[in-house]
Order: C-alpha cells, then structure tokens, then sequence
C-alpha cells in the first residue's frame, strides 16, 4: 500500500481534532538550520533539527529530534541507543514509513506511521523548552506548539513513546 503524502492540512486537522493549540507561519523554503533563525524568532521557539536514520542493515528506522545548535554525532547516537552503526535512512523508506521528503522531515509525519515502523529518539534538551517549533510535513511552514502538548497530546495519540537522551554532540576523547 503506498501512503499518501504527509502534508500541511492533515496535520492541522489533527493538531485540531486534539485541541492542541498552535501557531503557524507561512515562509519561504528552508534548507538548513541557519534559515530557520527568522522563524524561531517570529514563533518564540527553538526550531528542532530532525533527522531519519537507520540501521546499517535498513531492519531498523529511527527519528530524531535534537537541538537545532547541536552536531549530529553517529557514533554517540549509536552508542546511547545500543546499535552498532547507524546512517541516514533513504528516501524511499522516508516516504514509505511517513509519507515525508527530504528537507520536510518532522515528527508530524508519525501521523502516517500507524505500524510504529519508526523509533522516536528525543535529544533532552528539546523538551526542556516550553515550545517546541517543527514543520507540518512541508518546509514552507512551521508549526509552534506547547512541549508539553506535543508529548503528551500528540504522542499518545500516535503511539510513539520516544526514547529521551542526552545528547552532547561532542566527540568522545
């Protein structure tokens, strides 16, 4: 069965239908985090940095949400969740599991993810912000929501119970 793509509308009607209230903004498209500046400031919240991995051997998918200033490190991500190498997931698996493209990768796609095929990965430190500021599924938007909404409203409604770390983004040495 191939999934219908993940977009904006359906993840407001959702964030509706769940009385989860939002902030939204219309903008040009984004690419990188440095783009993302003007938008965190009009929102009032840190834009996370999302990222789809997988195992070296594409059995297992993950989602991660870490600090927008943070570096990515792979062998500190593998490390904290016990796999042995991970890398970044392909396109195709993104848009099988999400219904999601490259450069709007975001935790709204888990809507689409009804078999749990992905592990959700949070960075601490995301969540120790009141807001937290994603794209709906598009990156010519963003979507500012409550935290505390967004863990424990838009979570539980998909399923996806993440597994927090605590991310450093420094190399070990």
């Amino acid at each position: 069965m191939q999934l219908e793509k993940c977009n904006a509308q359906s993840v407001y009607e959702v964030l509706d239908s769940l009385g989860i209230s939002y902030e939204r903004m219309e903008h040009p498209p984004v690419q990188t985090m440095e783009d993302c500046k003007a938008i965190e400031k009009a929102l009032g919240a840190p834009v996370c940095k999302n990222l789809f991995l997988q195992t070296r051997q594409g059995t297992e998918y993950f989602l991660l949400l870490i600090e927008g200033e943070k570096r990515f490190r792979t062998a500190e991500v593998s490390k904290k969740i016990g796999r042995s190498r991970l890398s970044f997931g392909n396109e195709e698996k993104l848009y099988e599991l999400l219904g999601l493209r490259p450069g709007a990768i975001s935790p709204m796609g888990l809507i689409h993810d009804k078999d749990h095929g992905i592990q959700l990965l949070i960075d601490q430190d995301v969540l120790g912000h009141g807001r937290i500021c994603v794209h709906p599924c598009v990156n010519t938007q963003s979507v500012a929501m409550d935290t505390k909404d967004f863990r424990e409203i838009f979570l539980r409604h998909t399923g996806h119970i993440p597994q927090i770390l605590e991310i450093t983004g420094q190399t070990e040495g």
